[in-house]
């Protein structure tokens, strides 16, 4: 019989394709021989212990599969620049290098922010007879970066900077193995896909049945076919790099596929998984919602499997699950975040479609469709499915709130809307980077070549949704013009679920993302609703009135994330009076810093400058704990 090779050929967006070696399928199955035999071997000298050694064997077993049929490669985009990873730093490093100075009104506390940081970076591609996977820009093992703001005795600033990564179960498994062992499951051809789920989660069924092939001189017992250990259990890795949060003097880290990971803050030691004493078993949003007045936490988990969407309430000191509901979603829909106002509870949900049934019918693992419904559903605290008035909207996907609250008849839901997804991208068969080039710059609906499907999908603005609980009728539109494109917005954190009067957001530097195929931020806004909020109850001809907006301008090469405000602890109670932080690294000397900025003097330079000792990636969300 002839060789079956396969050969791939693997590019980033900015770098030329490069020719993987091609992949042997009978040279790999000979090279397996080695590890059958190994097996026989711990089975004939069987004497003792034999559920250990059948749960050791077949983790071996599947090991050995999946390195005879599977090659890691890189993604090169992902090693770029400042989106590469970075090495932990060990004990905190004291800062000492600042432009301007830290106010004495800044109260003392921790700045966390989080991201994606590859502990094996030239790993990132998975290359089978199957075909290819790779990892999605929003994957990647979870590290923390902590900058750390205290006063000595006699009042003087001390400030210190960490990073560590989150220790999350299938973190350790990798590190203590020293390899990649979970195959890249989110992306790529969707044969590839689908045997990556089979073997990163690998039922007792499928143990069973390969077992009794290559074991065919070992008759077991039968209840010891039914230890037989899954591999992972779980199709996709605990990153823990999507956001942190705290809940009753505890600090999690998170990603909406699996539990939050209880953090030390003192030393970013991760301690536990939090079940919500073994209470929750779900997925857990990334980005929970504190209940006005009360302090209890409004959390959801979607998944590809039924019940599809979760709702739970956990009271305010943490220890009980006070209400959990299935909202009985038909599909598996991607839905990154959840709203609350005094009141009510706000369901988001678009149509960016995940599961399994979408690679069998040889589509992506995720997929958003564009011809789909999309609506918003307003739900009673403590309602259930049957209680949650629904209202359809333009079809959307908006991966961030800004914040909802109650206005008269009407609830108010505000966040960043666009019209395509950066999950996965454009699809497997499509070429990434004229579909990236075209998906966020500025879309000229004007021309004879534009594509709603592709133009401009990306290029995310603020948006306004008022939906009327006595009437049902709906008024949206977008509260910013054309010309500017932003994401990953922040708030006065003590108006969550209130009528606020300002919000600030990262500007996307849309020629640079266009280029790279992953979002860059090169600006800063602060967004005013007072006067909008006046007015925007009634719509003109021409849409909602836009909110005035003012922009913090970064230098030329420098780019943000992790934009946090955080309040003035004493002597007011104005909405803006405190101070917005965020990291910022300068790509032309190679130096990541802390910047921090007058709120009430926006646009004007911060009134410090923190140079950090180590680079610092780009990453996701933060979030600041008061001492």
């Amino acid at each position: 019989m002839d060789s079956l090779t396969v050969s791939t050929v693997t590019c980033s967006i900015r770098k030329a394709p490069h020719k993987a070696a091609p992949f042997n399928f009978m040279s790999s199955l000979s090279s397996f021989k080695p590890v059958f035999r190994r097996l026989q071997q711990q089975f004939v000298s069987l004497k003792v212990e034999v559920p250990k050694i059948i749960k050791t064997t077949s983790l071996n077993l599947l090991d050995g599969v999946v390195d005879s049929l599977f090659e890691f490669e890189e993604q090169a985009v992902f090693n770029e620049g400042n989106f590469a990873p970075v090495d932990e730093v060990g004990e905190a490093l004291q800062l000492s290098v600042m432009d301007g100075e830290i106010p004495d009104d800044f109260p003392e506390g921790i700045y966390f922010r989080t991201g994606p940081n590859h502990l094996y970076p030239n790993q990132t591609a998975a290359v089978s007879i199957f075909g290819r996977t790779g990892y999605t820009w929003v994957e990647g093992d979870g590290m923390l970066h902590a900058t750390y703001f205290s006063k000595d005795d006699e009042g003087n600033w001390k400030v210190s900077y960490k990073n560590k990564y989150v220790e999350s179960e299938t973190f350790l498994m990798e590190k203590n193995r020293n390899k990649k062992m979970f195959i890249p499951a989110a992306d790529g051809d969707p044969t590839a896909i689908l045997a990556a789920f089979v073997l990163n989660i690998v039922s007792q069924d499928c143990l069973r049945g390969l077992t009794n092939i290559i074991l065919v001189n070992f008759r077991p017992p039968k209840y010891f076919q039914c230890i037989l250990q899954m591999r992972f259990g779980k199709a996709v890795k605990d990153d823990s790099n999507t956001n942190v949060f705290e809940h009753a003097g505890k600090l999690y880290a998170v990603s909406e596929q699996h539990l939050p990971y209880e953090i030390d803050a003192s030393d970013l030691h991760t301690l536990k998984a939090w079940d919500v004493n073994g209470a929750w078993h779900h997925p857990f949003t990334s980005h929970p919602k504190k209940a006005p007045h009360t302090g209890e936490m409004v959390i959801m988990g979607v998944d590809i499997k039924r019940p599809h969407y979760i709702l739970g309430i956990i009271s305010a000191d943490g220890g009980e699950m006070l209400h959990k509901v299935d909202l009985k979603f038909r599909t598996g829909n991607l839905v990154h975040e959840l709203g609350v106002t005094e009141n009510y509870n706000i369901i988001m949900d678009y149509p960016l479609r995940f599961g399994i049934n979408r690679v069998l019918a040889g589509k992506s693992f995720i997929g958003y469709d564009g011809d789909g419904e999309s609506r918003i559903g307003v739900m009673p605290r403590f309602g259930d499915a049957e209680s949650i008035s629904w209202f359809t909207v333009r079809n959307h996907c908006s991966f961030h709130i800004i914040n909802s609250f109650e206005d008269g008849d009407e609830v108010v839901v505000r966040g960043c809307r666009t019209t395509g997804s950066v999950l996965p991208g454009p699809d497997h068969k499509a070429n990434k980077a004229e579909w990236y080039r075209r998906a966020y710059l500025q879309p000229n609906e004007d021309s004879h070549s534009f594509d709603p499907a592709t133009d401009g999908v990306l290029f995310s603005r603020p948006y306004q949704w008022r939906l009327n609980m006595r009437t049902g009728a709906v008024k949206e539109g977008y509260l910013t013009g054309k010309e500017i494109a932003m994401d990953f917005p922040a708030i006065n954190l003590s108006f969550t679920g209130l009528r606020n009067r300002y919000a600030y957001a990262q500007v996307v530097d849309s020629e640079a993302s266009s280029k790279l195929g992953l979002s860059k931020y090169n600006m800063l806004a602060k967004l005013h609703f007072g006067l909008q909020d006046e007015v925007s109850k009634f719509l003109t001809k021409k849409g909602l009135m836009l909110a005035k907006v003012e922009y913090h301008e970064l230098g030329d090469g420098e780019y943000c994330t992790g934009a946090q405000f955080v309040q003035k602890q004493e002597g007011t109670e104005e909405e803006d009076d405190g101070w917005l932080l965020c990291y910022v690294h300068d790509e032309r000397s190679n130096i990541s810093k802390v910047y921090v900025i007058d709120a009430k003097r926006f646009t004007e330079e911060p009134v410090a400058k923190i140079s950090l000792p180590r680079r610092v990636p780009y990453g996701f969300h933060a979030y600041y704990v008061y001492e």
